[in-house]
């Protein structure tokens, strides 16, 4: 029964990254979301209004994040979808998207191995690279760091795409496309931003404890005008 399930869940994969490989998948591309879009057209492919992106950072560029849970269902029919893909996490840099993370279902990927995951990932961006190490000269970025360990991974000097191992207690799957020379821009725009956020600390402080004195103050007179005018002794 196992073997049966696992052929079957392979076949399903299979199929999925198959049908994508026959459009002409590059390392700059994830299904129909290519690296470099603007939020607007990732809004439009998945159907998430640009305006419950997430901004993380606003300066000294922006960052926001977008997230797109797929449906259960297909939507052709009132049949439970077969595609493996539960969630996706797109990650912009000043409205130009550097980085896709692509969770894999537990449920839709259970039983499969390593193997079967590199050898669907392979039809679609060719044969798989040795699994990537972390460089001295790089810090891992946060994504990274929760993503467990690579497995395989694909691209080119300006693309990567890799294949992690969840390290929960069910092993899952996930999948990140990122342009290079854009996720490091951004790495170092947060680095900053983080600095920014720690040197104005004391500042926004004092005009928070401000704001808060401010508001008391004018409560307090609106409630003495109200109250003064019809007080009895």
């Amino acid at each position: 029964m196992m073997n049966v399930t696992r052929t079957v869940a392979v076949c399903l994969f299979g199929i999925v990254c198959s049908t994508h490989a026959l459009q002409g998948q590059t390392f700059s591309r994830y299904r129909n979301f290519d690296l470099g879009s603007n939020l607007a057209a990732v809004s439009a492919v998945t159907g998430r209004a640009a305006s419950e992106a997430k901004t993380i950072h606003r300066r000294p560029a922006v960052l926001n994040e977008l997230e797109w849970r797929l449906s259960r269902w297909a939507t052709e029919a009132n049949a439970p979808s077969t595609d493996p893909v539960e969630r996706i996490l797109f990650s912009f840099y000043n409205d130009q998207l550097f980085r896709i993370v692509v969770d894999y279902s537990q449920e839709r990927t259970e039983g499969m191995t390593q193997k079967d995951l590199i050898e669907a990932i392979s039809a679609v961006y060719g044969a798989a690279l040795p699994a990537p190490t972390r460089s001295a000269g790089r810090a891992a970025s946060q994504v990274e760091i929760e993503s467990g360990s690579a497995v395989a991974r694909w691209g080119d000097t300006d693309h990567g795409v890799v294949l992690y191992q969840t390290s929960s207690y069910r092993a899952g799957f996930r999948l990140i496309v990122t342009d290079a020379p854009r996720a490091e821009l951004a790495r170092k725009a947060e680095a900053e931003a983080q600095r920014l956020d720690v040197q104005e600390a004391p500042q926004r402080e004092v005009t928070r404890h401000n704001k808060e004195r401010d508001d008391q103050l004018a409560a307090a007179a609106k409630a003495r005008s109200a109250n003064k005018g019809g007080f009895q002794p």
